[in-house]
């Protein structure tokens, strides 16, 4: 092999690297909840739902994870045909059911937003299914045949889960048709060098569930990498040179997504310190599949296909099965409004002259670096918001939290403090149907000002 041809190997795994990540990280993650399960809720089958048993705390061994909701999650095999899918009316309380296919597209979302909160029915259909729905029944198409349905319901507490137990059990799940051969996922030839793991996968990956025309017709310039080989895996005993190449590139593409991954190390020219990073079009790479409940609007995809490939993959590294922006926003940042790291080592104010403008809530949760996890604190509290009960507001109406370590002595900070870890912390700011001013920008977060 020239150097030459090298070279372009390297460049074209680099390239599938960043086009597949997104597909294998999100099928990983479908192979482990089916085996063991994700945090709090148990491993869990095909075509039925498994349940969180409350709100995430520490130790839940999944990051970063939010602590307003309860999951509830279900992986889809439409390959055997259509499943019905039944939702209850959740009272007017607030819920989603996001649903992401094989490519981490969130294609479709019922709940309050949504579709309402009444009681539902709907076919999940596969692609290009042409039978008859029962009569009355909505009809939902999955792009592939293995998607997922991410739910969350929230929960004010202790007192509120038997309430969304109670929503959890009347989900529910049955096939059109009992008696369905299932294909299932498939398994990549154990016989793969682990350096080449990854290009496997996504072979296996990408004929079982192929993605929309004009991705398909883009995956064409990947046959010098063995990925539209339908047969025998070409990557047992390949040949040394061949492999080394592939391996360099895939190692250069994971470097090109985390690189994208990181926020910047300085802050841009005129940018305030202490600002929040809020990426609010970090799941907009669906150009294809938008179904009921998402937003088919220019403002809400990424124009240029190549650069939502980008996108895709770093949405599947830091947030993979996170919502669209419209549906819930988030916000983080790392440093005070003096320009210092956020460290437990320090007290910090959090001073609302308005709170966030939202339709359902917004929250307050603090992490630990470089972990991104929940951190154990003697009030067992992970996050503030609006929901917390007992917060002390202002007369003008504001709202003060004290981020620290160590309890406030004062009574009304105690009932405003957000535990913080020793170390240094990264709070993020979730905002559940989140107001106009939020999406355009208008709405500014507060800084988080050193004591």
């Amino acid at each position: 092999m020239t150097d030459a041809a090298s070279a372009a190997l390297v460049a074209l795994a680099a390239d599938a690297y960043v086009y597949g990540s997104a597909l294998v990280a999100d099928l990983t993650r479908v192979d482990t909840f089916r085996t063991r399960g994700i945090g709090s809720t148990p491993p869990t089958d095909f075509n039925r739902f498994g349940h969180s048993g409350g709100p995430t705390v520490a130790g839940a061994g999944v990051v970063p994870v939010n602590n307003d909701t309860v999951y509830s999650v279900a992986l889809l095999d439409l390959s055997g045909g259509p499943l019905l899918l039944d939702v209850p009316d959740s009272g007017g309380a607030y819920y989603v059911l996001q649903f992401v296919d094989a490519w981490t597209n969130n294609f479709a979302y019922v709940g309050r937003r949504a579709t309402g909160t009444a009681e539902q029915r709907l076919l999940l259909t596969p692609p290009h299914w042409h039978g008859t729905p029962p009569p009355g029944v909505g009809v939902m198409t999955c792009p592939t045949t293995v998607a997922s349905i991410v739910g969350r319901y929230a929960c004010d507490g202790p007192a509120d889960l038997p309430r969304v137990r109670a929503l959890q059990q009347r989900l529910a799940l049955a096939p059109l048709e009992p008696g369905g051969v299932y294909a299932g996922l498939p398994q990549p030839d154990p016989g793969t060098p682990a350096e080449l793991l990854f290009l496997e996968r996504l072979r296996r990956w990408m004929a079982a569930f192929p993605p929309a025309a004009p991705d398909i017709e883009y995956q064409q310039r990947f046959a010098p990498l063995g990925l539209l080989d339908t047969g025998a895996s070409p990557y047992p005993g390949a040949a040394a040179e061949w492999t080394a190449a592939l391996a360099e590139g895939l190692a250069a593409g994971e470097d090109r997504v985390e690189q994208a991954s990181r926020p910047p190390e300085d802050r841009p020219a005129g940018q305030p310190a202490g600002e929040w990073n809020a990426n609010l079009h970090l799941f907009d790479y669906n150009l294809d599949q938008l179904g009921p409940g998402t937003l088919d609007d220019p403002r809400w995809r990424i124009a240029d296909r190549r650069a939502a490939y980008l996108t895709r993959a770093v949405a599947a590294r830091t947030g993979l099965w996170g919502n669209h922006a419209y549906e819930a926003a988030y916000a983080s940042t790392v440093e005070d409004t003096e320009g210092g790291v956020l460290t437990g080592a320090r007290s910090y104010t959090l001073r609302f002259d308005a709170t966030p403008p939202v339709g359902a809530f917004w929250s307050v949760t603090v992490y630990d670096l470089p972990d991104l996890a929940l951190v154990a604190n003697p009030a067992g509290r992970y996050s503030v918001g609006d929901r917390t009960p007992g917060l002390v507001y202002g007369a003008d109406g504001s709202l003060t939290l004290h981020l620290r370590h160590r309890p406030p002595a004062d009574p009304a900070e105690a009932a405003n403090w957000l535990p913080a870890p020793a170390g240094e912390f990264r709070p993020v700011i979730r905002m559940y149907q989140p107001g106009a001013e939020v999406l355009d920008g208008s709405y500014r977060l507060p800084g988080i000002r050193p004591r």
